[in-house]
């Protein structure tokens, strides 16, 4: 796994490197201080499985730049790592491509689940916006939060995410998935986050096997 982050405060830089690495011992880390230099990099390079970025960054504006990001890499996930933590911010980064919006006060522990889940092709969001947003997308995901929190043991999917899931066992993408179901491919994300948060496992595969343990796919 290739994964560029960026940051344009060093000692935070180093660390998330440091925590990354220990995680995934295999993922092979680019590194970028401002803007400019992550442009520099995927103008060259168009191969990385991830790019982990701070917001408020030297080189451009943030707007202008997470545009920019996912116009030259149109299917590598965007995680936004970032002291600031606005609503409406989060929201736009999200429509912009990005598919997660970490805050820096966030654990380790966090950090490795947000890139865990955008890596099997979900959506982190921070759960304090859950509860101050009216967008479609976002409101998808806080009744998969409210859901997974109220059915105890009892987590049922819903027709549409088994549908997703069979998609998912076939081994189709997120785009693939969003075609053939005439959904957005930010819904499918969400989806996606439901399956494997109602089916406790971390990964595309670990949900499938599970379905078929549950004999959810029969």
């Amino acid at each position: 796994m290739k994964v560029l982050i960026a940051d344009d405060h060093e000692l935070f830089l180093k660390g998330l490197e440091m925590i990354l690495q220990a995680s995934f011992p295999e993922m092979e880390l680019k590194t970028a201080k401002d803007y400019q230099e992550i442009f520099n990099i995927i103008a060259n390079e168009h191969d990385f499985d991830l790019v982990l970025t701070d917001l408020a960054m030297p080189g451009a504006k943030w707007l202008d730049a997470i545009e920019k990001i996912h116009t030259v890499l149109p299917n590598t996930p965007i995680i936004i790592l970032s002291a600031v933590f606005d609503k409406e911010i989060v929201q736009k980064t999200i429509e912009l491509g990005a598919a997660g919006y970490v805050p820096k006060t966030s654990s380790n522990a966090v950090i490795i689940s947000a890139v865990n889940l955008v890596m099997s092709g979900g959506v982190y969001i921070p759960p304090e916006l859950l509860h101050h947003s009216s967008n479609s997308e976002f409101a998808l995901l806080k009744q998969i939060e409210e859901k997974n929190i109220m059915s105890g043991d009892a987590k049922v999917l819903s027709p549409r995410q088994i549908d997703v899931l069979r998609l998912i066992a076939k081994g189709r993408s997120n785009k693939q998935i969003a075609y053939d179901l005439g959904l957005t491919e930010g819904t499918v994300k969400l989806h996606v986050t439901a399956i494997l948060k109602l089916l406790n496992v971390y990964n595309r595969t670990g949900a499938v096997a599970e379905a078929n343990r549950q004999g959810i796919l029969k």
